[in-house]
C-alpha cells in the first residue's frame, strides 16, 4: 500500500465512499444516527480533500529542482479518507481498504472477491482453492522508504481470521499477482517518485521528505 500510496500523478485510482443506509424504528434514535452520519461524511469528505491537497503538493514539489525538504504529515484517517474518496485505483477484486499505521508497520484490511482476482487464469493447484469467493483479508507488513527507494515486506496475510501458510501465500502471489504487477510480491522494493527521500510510516502517520 506503501507503493500505491506514492504512485505517480498519471496512476488514477479508484473505489468510491460507501454510504451509509441506517435506519432505525424510533424517530429520535434514527434522527440521531443521521446526523452522526452526516457529520462522518463531512469530516471524511474533508479529510479527504487534505489529503489530496498533500499529495498534489509532493507532486508539484518534486518537479522543483530543489525541492522543499520540508517534511509533508499525512495522517492516518487522510490516507484512509483518500482511500475512500473515489480517487484510487484498486486491484480488482479489492475493496473497502482501511490502513493501519505503526513505527514502520503496516496492518491493511480490505474485502477481496478471489473470484475476479483469478479471473482469466486458469489454475489446477487444489492448494490455490483457498482462494476463491469473497473474503475479509488482513495483511501485516513493514514498510520503509530511503535513500529515494521504497521497500514493502508482507509478513502475514490471514483470510477470515485464519493465517494463510507462507508457502501456499507465495505460490498465490507468485501464479496470480506478479504476472499482473511485475515487481509486486511479498517482498517489494520500488523507486519512490517525485524525488522523495524518505517515507517513514509513524504512530497513525505517513512523514515524506523529499530532495
Amino acid at each position: 500500500m506503501l507503493r500505491m500510496l506514492l504512485a505517480r500523478k498519471h496512476e488514477r485510482w479508484l473505489s468510491p465512499s460507501e454510504k451509509l443506509d441506517v435506519r432505525g424504528w424510533q424517530i429520535l434514535i434514527s434522527a440521531a444516527v443521521f446526523v452522526t452520519s452526516l457529520s462522518f461524511a463531512a469530516d471524511s469528505h474533508s479529510l479527504a480533500d487534505s489529503a489530496q491537497r498533500k499529495f498534489d503538493h509532493i507532486h508539484q514539489n518534486g518537479q522543483r529542482s530543489r525541492p522543499d525538504s520540508h517534511p509533508t504529515e499525512l495522517t492516518e484517517d487522510e490516507v484512509n479518507a483518500h482511500l475512500r474518496s473515489g480517487s484510487v485505483r484498486l486491484p480488482a477484486g479489492v475493496e473497502s481498504v482501511r490502513l493501519v499505521g505503526i513505527s514502520g508497520a503496516i496492518t491493511g484490511r480490505c474485502r477481496v472477491d478471489f473470484d475476479r482476482v483469478r479471473e482469466g487464469r486458469a489454475n489446477s493447484n487444489s492448494l490455490l482453492k483457498l482462494f476463491s469467493g469473497v473474503h475479509e483479508v488482513v495483511v501485516s507488513a513493514e514498510a520503509v522508504g530511503s535513500n529515494h527507494k521504497g521497500r514493502v515486506q508482507v509478513n502475514s496475510v490471514a483470510i477470515d481470521g485464519i493465517e494463510v501458510p507462507r508457502f501456499v501465500l507465495e505460490l498465490f502471489v507468485d501464479k496470480y499477482v506478479t504476472p499482473r504487477y511485475p515487481g509486486v510480491g511479498l517482498d517489494s522494493t520500488f523507486a519512490l517518485p517525485d524525488k522523495i527521500e524518505t517515507a517513514t510510516v509513524g504512530q497513525h502517520m505517513l512523514t515524506i521528505v523529499q530532495r
